[in-house]
């Protein structure tokens, strides 16, 4: 089935405006004219079919790969919010991951919020591409959950401000 990753870069709202997902892989151009690249795409883990966060890496029209990061969904909070209302236990399988076998008209990755990867995302652009990242987080809906959760405000984060 589709992991439908044109949806979920999507969901990041990266504001790159020459860019384009291939297959499952979100490619962008940051400062037009210059030789360097962002590609991102998702990891897999040691299960079949299963993804347990994104890998973003910065490339060279004519070096090749420069750079690159590996993002962990369970590092980002991407699946908290999803795992704590299934009380999914930490250390299984399903815990901070997505496969692709889901619900009908669903995308796999459903529960997801993907603020913490979007953020993360921006930190190592800014260091690659300075001024790169001049669109705002628009503002958007939750993602998708199942079940009842307490949802988290900005004040339970310590250290971060905007």
């Amino acid at each position: 089935m589709s992991l439908q990753a044109a949806e979920f870069f999507d969901e990041l709202c990266l504001p790159f405006p020459d860019s384009a997902v291939v297959g499952d892989t979100y490619y962008a151009i940051p400062v037009l004219g210059g030789p360097w690249r962002l590609s991102i795409g998702f990891t897999r883990t040691i299960h079949t079919d299963t993804y347990g966060g994104l890998r973003a890496a910065v490339l060279h029209a004519e070096r090749g790969e420069i750079d690159a990061v590996a993002l962990g969904f369970i590092d980002h909070g991407t699946f908290h919010r999803r795992d704590e209302a299934l009380n999914t236990p930490r250390g299984s399988k399903r815990y901070g991951t997505f496969d692709t076998h889901h619900r009908p008209g669903h995308p796999p990755w459903e529960g997801a919020v993907t603020t913490g990867l979007r953020d993360a995302i921006e930190r190592y652009t800014h260091i690659w591409f300075p001024g790169a990242w001049t669109a705002p987080a628009p503002i958007r809906a939750e993602g998708r959950i199942a079940g009842r959760s307490v949802i988290p405000t900005l004040a339970s984060f310590p250290g971060r401000s905007r």
